[in-house]
């Protein structure tokens, strides 16, 4: 079995990441670290998760390394803060207090490991009237006014997979927080705590918005602005075969591209004629119509036109442009994104197999100079 000890390499090479395992935001922030190079180890809890699911297929889980502890007992809990007392970062995703109650709060961790950095991962906060309140994505990003963004003006909103809210306003603000504090801790000898909460971090994603609203450049509804369907050239349109096209010809030259490689009418409406928007957007939905996606698509790609098929997963993956730069790759039988971004002087290693749980306690125990991890147990890996 592979044991995920091949030598790390990667811009975080030589951070040691504690992660209590959970679900959604908090593994992937960790597989994002372990993508970097950092040595993420994983405490999972005895049974694993009904909702995760084989070990073996998930990725977020990639290139960790895993112990089992019962966070429960005063044994499993006093494992954690020895293996606190040897972390960089540490990972939770427990409600406001939990943590606390286990004995593995920042105050314990802290106490044992004072330039700790220990990130909190959660939807509404470590406090505020909804902090003990159960929820999920589409919650947090609703809350934030910005699922409210996301759809046609005569319709109800569209749910953006959780990509919105947990993975970009939850993982990737962590991540900045985990980094940035780790910058101190290195400079300062001074550990804290990052209270990373999805309303926060999807609420900043709007940030722009705002800035285009109080100069009077955005309407606060959806489907009538000029980056949400709004405007007929920047919008998707079904094909004769059922697919889509997304069409992204905002500025006035890729616009001019655009209109005549979709061979619009000279009389058509202006651009910027916005009184006419509906006939335009009309016209140009009966132009996409007539032909299937791949004959758009031989029309458009490689143009400034600024359109592109819209894909499914399994066809991203094969598009030329995405498989020349190596974007998805099958490793171990399971295809998957690759790391990113890109370093020119710290390249990213291959990512290593999901971390099956408590495959690496003897490892770990050695490489974290941590023998009481050993005590009672012989554990299930190397």
């Amino acid at each position: 079995m592979p044991d995920n000890t091949a030598a790390a390499s990667g811009p975080l090479a030589g951070v040691r990441v504690l992660e209590l395992a959970g679900l959604g935001p908090g593994p992937f922030a960790a597989m994002l670290l372990a993508d970097l190079g950092a040595d993420v180890v994983r405490v999972d809890r005895p049974g694993g998760s009904v909702l995760s699911g084989d070990p073996a297929l998930d990725v977020t889980n990639r290139s960790k390394r895993s112990v089992v502890l019962d966070l429960k007992s005063p044994e499993g809990s006093s494992r954690v803060l020895d293996l606190a007392a040897r972390a960089d970062l540490l990972i939770e995703g427990f409600r406001p207090g939990v943590a606390e109650r286990l004995g593995v709060g920042p105050a314990h961790c802290l106490a044992r490991n004072p330039a700790l950095v220990y990130g909190r991962m959660t939807g509404w906060g470590q406090e505020g009237p909804l902090a003990q309140a159960a929820g999920h994505d589409v919650a947090y990003i609703a809350t934030a006014g910005v699922l409210g963004l996301v759809g046609s003006a005569d319709a109800a909103p569209a749910i953006p997979v959780n990509l919105v809210g947990d993975y970009a306003g939850g993982s990737l603000y962590l991540v900045v927080g985990l980094l940035a504090a780790l910058h101190h801790a290195r400079a300062t000898g001074l550990g804290q705590v990052v209270d990373a909460a999805i309303v926060d971090g999807a609420a900043h994603l709007t940030s722009v918005l705002w800035g285009f609203m109080a100069g009077g450049r955005w309407q606060d509804r959806r489907g009538v602005n000029m980056i949400d369907g709004g405007a007929p050239f920047y919008a998707v349109y079904g094909t004769a075969d059922g697919r889509h096209m997304a069409v992204g010809a905002l500025e006035p030259q890729f616009y001019a591209e655009f209109a005549k490689l979709l061979e619009l009418p000279a009389d058509a409406p202006g651009q910027r004629d916005f009184g006419r928007w509906d006939e335009l957007r009309a016209l140009i939905s009966e132009r996409f119509a007539t032909r299937t996606l791949a004959q758009w698509q031989a029309v458009f790609e490689g143009t400034d036109a600024c359109v592109a098929p819209v894909l499914n997963l399994h066809e991203a993956a094969a598009h030329p442009h995405l498989a020349a730069r190596g974007s998805y790759e099958s490793h171990d039988g399971v295809l998957q994104p690759n790391p990113a971004p890109r370093f020119s002087g710290t390249p990213t290693a291959t990512p290593r197999p999901p971390a099956r749980p408590d495959a690496h306690r003897a490892a770990v125990a050695t490489d974290w100079d941590v023998p009481e991890l050993l005590e009672g147990t012989t554990g299930t890996g190397s």
